[in-house]
């Protein structure tokens, strides 16, 4: 790994995404192509700090800064890798947002993240997401999941909606549907009609993967 790739994958673990994109014009300038940059140091970044997450060497503020530094990053590269017409393999398609009536979204930011890091093409929806809007863009995109962020227990029942909805349009069995919150707990899934649930970014993202193989 260049110098450049090497202080780019320290700088998403660490989570320093103040001047990353400093970084990444050397990258570029050692003569290294976007898609390299993105796997080789911006998705191997993110994913150690998963797994320091997932082994209790990192905590909650660690993961959302580096997060944040591999949002920063793309951000920077993804013009490059536009104009170098890359190809980037992807999982399967993943559309998900903090439902309507819950502005939270550092949790579901930093899943973004990670499933962008694990090879899955995702469309944030953002916050305060009514359940039509879940629908509609799952089918606007063909999605494969749909994840539904809720951090706040008034607000849990409206995730419920967005399965009813998929129901009501005869489209349920075309979406994996994932809740997603702290709230959440295995009997709320099974009883709003969910696939399955995570209550952190790494389980979501494993719990993903899994759906897929399904």
């Amino acid at each position: 790994m260049g110098d450049a790739l090497a202080r780019l994958h320290d700088a998403v673990l660490n989570g320093e995404f103040r001047g990353i994109e400093g970084l990444i014009e050397q990258a570029v300038a050692e003569g290294h192509s976007a898609l390299v940059i993105l796997n080789t140091a911006l998705v191997k970044g993110l994913g150690e700090a998963g797994r320091r997450f997932e082994c209790g060497e990192y905590f909650l503020p660690n993961l959302v800064t580096a997060a944040k530094a591999m949002s920063t990053a793309v951000a920077a590269i993804q013009e490059q890798l536009t104009n170098e017409g890359a190809v980037v393999d992807t999982r399967g398609t993943f559309v998900i947002g903090t439902i309507q009536g819950d502005v939270h979204n550092i949790g579901k930011n930093i899943v973004a993240a990670m499933l962008e890091a694990s090879g899955f093409r995702v469309f944030d929806l953002g916050v305060d997401v009514k359940p039509e809007v879940f629908v509609d863009r799952a089918l606007e995109q063909g999605a494969d999941i749909i994840g539904i962020s809720a951090l706040m227990t008034t607000t849990m029942s409206r995730q419920q909606r967005v399965i009813e909805l998929l129901v009501e349009r005869g489209v349920r069995d075309r979406f994996k549907v994932m809740v997603g919150g702290a709230p959440m707990t295995a009997s709320w899934c099974q009883r709003v009609g969910a696939d399955d649930f995570a209550t952190d970014a790494v389980t979501g993202v494993q719990k993903a993967k899994q759906l897929l193989a399904r």
